[in-house]
Order: C-alpha cells, then sequence, then structure tokens
C-alpha cells in the first residue's frame, strides 16, 4: 500500500452559527494548503492512590480534552467579489465582527487623490475600505452621503464616471464567532478530519516573503474523524463528506508586492524590508466548568495588535519625520498594502500607534531601524482593520 502524500490534501473553513455546532461547508469554502497541525491532549491528572506497585496503571476515560491548531495559508485573489473571500471565516474568528461588502460606487466630479465625490449615495461608513486602480485605503470621514475622505491618498485620482472596485472589510467586535475547520484527504478511505468549534487566538501576516501568508493559531472544541466518527458529535448525524471538487485555480500573491503608508501626516515609505503584524485575543476558554469534557465556549481578553518594522535609514522628510514622532511618544497611523492588483489586493489599517525609538542596526552595509513590537491602540474595538479588495 503506497504512503499518503502529503499534497493530496485539500482545507475548508465555514463559520458556525452556534459554537461547536459544525455547519454546511461548500467548495467555495476552500483556502489554500500550506500546513496544518493539529495537536489533542487528554488533561494529564496525576493519580495519587496506592496500587502496591510503581507501575503507572493508566487514565480513566472522560478526562478534559485540549485541542490545538495552527494553520498557514497563502493570500489568494478574490474570484468572487459578490461573496465574502474564502478567507473571511478566519478572519471574523480573529477580529470578530462580520465582514461587510461594499459594491462600489461610481466616482463624480470633484474628486481628488484624498476626497471622494460619487455621482449617488455611497453607503459607507468610517473604517470601510475603498478601492481603485490597484490600490486600497480606508475611509476616515464620511461629509456627506456622496463625499467621503480616506487615510492615504491614491497615487492618481480616480477618474470621473469610474465604477471604484469593490471591497470586503473585518472590524473587530467584543466577542468572536467560532468556525469549523475541514481537512480532507486522499484516498477517500484515508482519515478525513474536522476541527469545530476553532477560536483563533492569534492572528499574523508578514511582509515581505515569497508569497504573502496568513499564519492562524489558536484552540478547537474537539476534533473529529471518519474513522471514530460517532453520531451526535459537532451537532452532525454522519461524518461531513467532502463537497464536490471545483476548479479551485486561484493565484498566490508575490510577497514583495505592496504598500506601506505611515507617519503623523501619513507618507508612502519605499525602504520597508520587513514588516509582521500581530493580532493576539488571549483567549481562555470556558474549559473547567463541572460537568463537560470539552470547552463550553470562547472567552477573549484584551486584544494585543502588534506590529514589528524594519526599514532602511534615510534622510528623506518621511524617514526623519517618523523618528521624531517616536522620540516625541506622538502617534502615528500606519496602514500595509498587500498586493498590487484589483482582486488581489488586502488592506490593514492601524490608526494609532506610539512607536518607541528605533533601534540602529549597523552590522551590514546599509543602517536599518528596528521598530520592535510596537502596540496599536484605540478607542473601542477600532485599533485595526483588515480588507480585502
Amino acid at each position: 500500500m503506497a504512503y499518503i502524500s502529503s499534497n493530496a490534501n485539500r482545507w475548508y473553513c465555514a463559520r458556525e452559527a452556534t459554537y461547536g455546532k459544525v455547519p454546511l461547508v461548500t467548495a467555495e469554502h476552500r483556502i489554500p494548503a500550506v500546513g496544518l497541525t493539529v495537536q489533542q491532549q487528554r488533561e494529564k491528572s496525576q493519580r495519587r492512590d496506592k496500587t502496591g506497585s510503581r507501575t503507572w496503571t493508566g487514565a480513566p476515560a472522560g478526562l478534559r480534552r485540549y485541542t490545538s491548531f495552527g494553520l498557514t495559508s497563502y493570500m489568494r485573489d478574490w474570484a468572487d467579489p459578490g461573496v465574502l473571500p474564502p478567507h473571511g471565516p478566519l478572519f471574523e474568528a480573529a477580529l470578530g465582527g462580520d465582514g461587510e461588502l461594499w459594491a462600489g460606487a461610481t466616482i463624480g466630479i470633484g474628486t481628488d487623490e484624498s476626497s471622494l465625490k460619487f455621482t449617488t449615495a455611497h453607503n459607507l461608513v468610517p473604517g470601510q475600505a475603498v478601492a481603485s486602480g490597484g490600490e486600497i485605503r480606508f475611509v476616515t470621514a464620511v461629509v456627506d452621503p456622496t463625499t467621503a475622505l480616506i487615510n492615504a491618498p491614491f497615487s492618481v485620482a480616480p477618474p470621473v464616471g469610474v465604477q471604484l472596485s469593490p471591497t470586503a472589510t473585518y472590524t473587530p467586535d467584543a466577542e468572536l464567532p467560532s468556525l469549523s475547520l475541514f481537512d480532507y484527504w486522499d484516498p477517500v478511505s484515508a482519515v478525513q478530519r474536522v476541527i469545530h468549534g476553532v477560536a483563533v487566538d492569534r492572528l499574523q501576516v508578514k511582509l515581505n516573503g515569497d508569497f504573502h501568508e496568513f499564519d492562524f493559531k489558536g484552540i478547537g472544541q474537539d476534533l473529529i474523524d471518519s474513522t471514530s466518527y460517532e453520531a451526535g458529535q459537532g451537532g452532525l448525524t454522519e461524518f461531513p463528506a467532502e463537497p464536490a471538487l471545483g476548479s479551485h485555480i486561484y493565484s498566490p500573491v508575490p510577497g514583495n508586492l505592496g504598500q506601506v503608508w505611515l507617519g503623523v501626516l501619513p507618507q508612502r515609505m519605499f525602504t520597508v524590508s520587513s514588516a509582521s503584524i500581530e493580532l493576539r485575543n488571549n483567549i481562555e476558554p470556558r474549559h473547567y466548568e463541572y460537568g463537560s469534557i470539552l470547552p463550553r465556549a470562547i472567552t477573549p481578553g484584551n486584544r494585543e495588535v502588534i506590529v514589528s518594522l524594519e526599514l532602511f535609514g534615510q534622510d528623506d522628510n518621511a524617514t526623519t519625520a517618523l523618528y521624531q514622532a517616536a522620540r516625541q511618544h506622538s502617534p502615528v497611523s500606519m496602514m500595509f498594502q498587500l498586493g498590487h492588483t484589483a482582486g488581489q489586493l488586502m488592506g490593514l489599517h492601524m490608526k494609532s500607534l506610539v512607536p518607541d525609538v528605533p533601534e540602529f542596526d549597523d552590522t551590514e552595509k546599509r543602517l536599518r531601524w528596528k521598530f520592535r513590537e510596537t502596540r496599536a491602540q484605540g478607542t473601542a474595538d477600532d485599533e485595526i482593520i483588515v480588507a480585502f479588495g
């Protein structure tokens, strides 16, 4: 019998309506598979009864079970802007808010790079994303039903009569939803798995790799599989079969393509060599209550949004202004754009960070500035916004 190829693997993710209840999965829920680790352990209770022997006689059934996971997936193109992106359930689970689609609107007279005027009501709200000409931006203010201001200027003002591209925006919320992860293999007789009640504790996005990647880490309520499944697990009557395979033709986005805007008055930085954005939810599941071996719910703690950034030092105005802001402990805004083509865009906007004075690294031929673990701040569930376009 042949080994199972690690390449013969497909993943799907779908949001749960009720914690721990596995939802219906379709071909549209499939996401690019790079690496998935899942570990389930039983509670290691120490027996103290006197057995008359030095031999461990084992643990009884019914001890609490702990399930953890780590998932890495490529950012991919958004093929159908009429529905939320395939990665949407993971970002909803990481941030908390429901994904919000914006269908776009037609540009009117009087638009410039930073102020957008539309021919009809735009239906935008502050924080929502807009996209034009292979660039993505975030609305900072709504002047009136047909006028909106954005966080950073477009390189070129959108032409009159052009329809801006659709976007999907994800915002933080006080509570976190759960999702199910489906892990299918070839051949179909191999062990197929579903992790349900998944809570995303950490999300990390790194810039300037081979491809743009998303790293998710967290916990699940339970892990079920096709070989040991029992009716009722995950709220199911039978183990879910894999959906009929679609074409699943997608394009990963090169990790060197994008933009960085930061500063008290945001300016585009061309010298960034690496950056990472990490969201930490500090989840404490309801795991220690009497009468259950599985978690009963998700309990998020204080949210942390951490940015680390390295750039080459220059004597231009933008770099000098960033250093002055760090010295004066002045808040700056920061926006990362991943990709540079419509349908392959992602934006991450943090409206307020107070950077520490950068570390100067002079060990190489060119001076690097390193900003380590700067924490984003906000007023109420608004320290980070993520969008696709």
